[in-house]
Order: structure tokens, then C-alpha cells, then sequence
């Protein structure tokens, strides 16, 4: 049910438009002037203000600036063509002219509060949104993503195009998108496109678009991805995978600010920021001839640096106790922890995917669950790469710590199990009991300087 506040001077058309809204199914408030409304009821908490514009005192259109976040509708007996655009320059979702016929009336009403509506269901999906994916989606503290952190921040109020390296998985378009949403194009489209997931022959369709009859198949004209972004940005992932005709066209882009669909003799103006990239060694592919040096240098105006995560240090657990409650959330489970011999897991573990990696584990030991404690065995995680991951095991009856470490002393853990149990075990049987390989083991003994005895 939809509350609505008509203000109407004329109590014989009040008492109608009351009863003809509350046979609708809304529930109908009502005054005989603005600040008669403003006195007796918080605007703010209609749904709709239906209000005349000839009223005692101030006009109807005052109630506007007085709810700013209702829609205002106004009805007027002077139907003509100043007072309705003067209505709608005041903020006025729209007018209807009286005498008003009921049909006509209620649909108008239905589609303002059906619009209202989906504002508020956007406005909530966005809060939630930026709730869960605080920074742009991005959790660290360390040193290099204080780093990504104050980049973003410094380039995002420019114009300027931005070149995004790292691994696989380190999560280079949620550097994007968080440049996207700190930008003066925040309210723009953001479209995002795989280079290397769009055949080449396909390449330069999607991006630039074609006119009708472009080539075979080209039976319609088709705006491509660079114009659905004007006014906002373009990421374009993988851009190292870009074949040489699609960058000569984008270095014509960047340069001009102008596109040309295959196919057409004119180019369009456009207004789109490029945000580029790849975990390619971009240089190395100039030398080869691969990648135009030009366009290199266009798109690396500003570069931004992600770290893998095996060098993010302590970031690890955070981040693991973040994507945990994301994806309980995500699959509708309740909250979860993870065990501190899982925590030791999943910071021994060098994640060759990255982050990727790592939230795709921890989807998969929430669904595969019984209780909410995440163990070392629910990660299932595969060996491989430095510092390999072997089965996690907890540690025997009797070598355990007493009271083990809580998530957030780690470390601490992890250093008072070697301490304590390297006298009686040999290396391969402490990593095998602490769920690592004895590659990590020593790693980890250099980097807390932890000092091997011998024998």
C-alpha cells in the first residue's frame, strides 16, 4: 500500500480524489494548503504528493523543495504549455490538467509510484552493493596496496586513461571499477570486455561497431562497445591480446576522441575513458613487434601495479575472512570462521590463481560444510608452485597448543608450533602436521626469523 498526500484547496475535489485513490488501494492523507501539509504530516514519508498548483498562500509546486525525495505531481486548471514546463523545471515528476478523467489519473499515479519504486530498489541495491565490495571490492593493508589504494584514489578525479598490470586473478578490474566509481563518470556506464575472449575476427565489430552491410552478416548497424561507454568507461581486459588493426583503431580513439564503425566513411565523437589490463609483460611485446609502442605509451599514463597475493603477507587471512563472509552471504549459509590450522593453510599457500583462487576454495569448503568452521580439509587445496600445499592434517593428540592461536594472532601460532615441536619432529613431519610443504616451512622460518636448530 502506497501512502499519498493530496493538497487541494477545493474540498469537493479532495474528498473525490481521496476516495477514488483509496479504492485503488492507497492510503490518503490530505490538506487544503502547503504549509497546511507541512504543519501536519512529514513529507518525507508519502510515497507521492498530489498537489494543485493554484493554492492559498504559496504555490503547489513550493512542496517540492519541501520532500525533495517525493515525487511530486501537479495538477493544474491552467492546462497550458508555461505552467506545465514551469511545473517540470521546479522538479515535478509531471502534470495532469483538470478536469482530469479518473482512468487517466490513477495509471499516472501508478507509473509515478512504480517508478519511485525501482529508484529506491536501485538505491538500495547500490548501498548494498558498495557495502559488500567496500573500496571497489578491494581488502588489504600492506604496504603495496596502500600504494594501489592512493593511485586510485589520485587518478580517478582525471580523465586521464590508466594501465592496470598483474598476475591472473589479482584483481584488475576491481581497480577499475573502484576508479570508475571515485570518477566524476560515476554515474556513466562502465563497460567491461575480455580482449582475449572475442574471436579476432569479431574483434573489431564489438569494439568500434559496423554499419549494415559491413560484412557478411552485418544486416543491421551496430553501435559498438567504445560508444555504449561515452560518458562513462571502457575496461578493457587483456588488452595485450589486442590484434593490430583493433590498435590502430584505439590509438586513433585515444588520440582524437573519435570512432569510426567498420565500415562507415565518418567517425563519430566520443567521450569514453579507457582503463586497460593485462598480465602480459606489454614491453617485451613492443620489442617483438607484437604491440604498437604508440599505444603502449598512450595507455600507460598513469600504471597501477597489483601485487600476487603470495607477496600481500598478513593481507592473506584478512582477505580470507572477508571473501568467507561474502560468500555465506552469497550462498544464503550462516556466518562461518575459519579454523586457525586453515588460516596457517591459506597463508602458506602460494595461489598461483591469486585471489581468484582463493575465493573459488573457500565457495567451495562453505558449500561442502557441515558446521561453520572451515578446516584445512575443506579447502581442498591443490599442490603446486612454490611453496606447494600437501594434505592438511591437524596436528596429533599431545602436539597440539593448548589454547591455539586466535585468527588474528597467526603468526603467533604459527611460530609457537615450530618452536615448540622442532626438537621432536624432523622437517617433513612438522610441515606435513602444520598442512605445508617443507619448501613454505623454511620460507616462513626465514621471513619470522625463525631459526632451524641442529642436531
Amino acid at each position: 500500500m502506497s501512502r499519498i498526500l493530496v493538497i487541494e484547496d477545493e474540498p469537493i475535489i479532495r474528498t473525490e480524489l481521496k476516495r477514488l485513490l483509496t479504492r485503488a488501494g492507497h492510503e490518503v492523507a490530505e490538506a487544503g494548503a502547503v504549509h497546511e501539509a507541512e504543519a501536519g504530516y512529514e513529507l518525507d514519508a508519502f510515497d507521492l504528493i498530489l498537489s494543485d498548483l493554484r493554492l492559498p498562500g504559496s504555490p503547489g509546486t513550493d512542496v517540492i523543495a519541501k520532500a525533495p525525495s517525493v515525487p511530486v505531481l501537479i495538477m493544474t486548471s491552467y492546462a497550458t504549455v508555461r505552467s506545465a514546463v514551469e511545473a517540470m523545471k521546479l522538479g515535478a515528476v509531471d502534470y495532469i490538467a483538470k478536469p482530469f478523467d479518473h482512468d487517466e489519473l490513477l495509471l499516472q499515479v501508478e507509473r509515478v509510484l512504480r517508478e519511485g519504486r525501482l529508484t529506491r530498489q536501485n538505491a538500495a541495491l547500490k548501498r548494498e552493493v558498495e557495502r559488500v565490495y567496500a573500496v571497489g571490492g578491494i581488502v588489504g593493508h600492506c604496504t603495496a596496496m596502500r600504494d594501489v589504494f592512493e593511485r586510485i584514489r589520485k587518478v580517478a578525479a582525471s580523465p586521464a586513461t590508466v594501465l592496470v598490470l598483474g598476475e591472473s586473478g589479482t584483481g584488475k578490474e576491481l581497480v577499475a571499477r573502484a576508479i570508475h566509481a571515485q570518477s566524476p563518470r560515476r554515474d556513466g556506464p562502465l563497460v567491461a570486455v575480455n580482449c582475449a575472449a572475442i574471436p579476432d575476427s569479431l574483434l573489431e565489430s564489438e569494439l568500434f561497431g559496423h554499419e549494415k552491410g559491413a560484412f557478411t552478416g552485418a544486416q543491421a548497424a551496430h553501435a559498438g562497445l567504445v560508444e555504449s561507454a561515452d560518458g562513462g568507461t571502457l575496461f578493457l581486459d587483456e588488452i595485450g591480446e589486442l590484434p593490430a588493426p583493433a590498435q590502430a583503431r584505439l590509438l586513433r580513439m585515444l588520440q582524437d576522441g573519435e570512432v569510426r564503425r567498420v565500415g562507415a566513411t565518418r567517425s563519430r565523437k566520443v567521450d569514453t575513458r579507457i582503463i586497460a589490463a593485462t598480465h602480459r609483460d606489454l614491453p617485451r611485446r613492443v620489442q617483438e613487434g607484437s604491440f604498437r609502442q604508440d599505444l603502449y605509451f598512450r595507455l600507460r599514463v598513469v600504471e597501477i601495479k597489483l601485487p600476487p597475493l603470495r607477496e600481500r603477507g598478513e593481507d592473506v587471512p584478512a582477505l580470507a575472512r572477508h571473501l568467507l563472509e561474502k560468500a555465506c552471504q552469497r550462498l544464503h549459509q550462516p556466518p562461518a570462521t575459519l579454523s586457525p590450522e586453515a588460516l596457517v593453510a591459506i597463508t602458506a599457500h602460494p595461489w598461483p590463481g591469486n585471489v581468484r583462487e582463493l575465493e573459488n576454495a573457500i565457495e567451495r569448503a562453505v558449500i561442502l560444510a557441515d558446521r561453520p568452521v572451515i578446516t584445512p580439509g575443506l579447502l581442498a587445496l591443490e599442490p603446486g608452485g612454490n611453496g606447494a600445499f600437501e594434505t592438511p592434517e591437524l596436528p596429533e593428540p599431545g602436539l597440539g597448543i593448548e589454547g591455539s592461536a586466535s585468527p588474528d594472532s597467526l603468526e603467533e601460532y604459527f611460530r609457537r608450533f615450530v618452536l615448540e615441536h622442532q626438537d621432536k619432529l624432523g622437517e617433513t613431519e612438522l610441515a606435513r602436521r602444520l598442512g605445508i610443504s617443507r619448501k613454505a616451512l623454511w620460507e616462513r622460518r626465514q621471513r619470522l626469523g625463525i631459526p632451524r636448530t641442529r642436531a
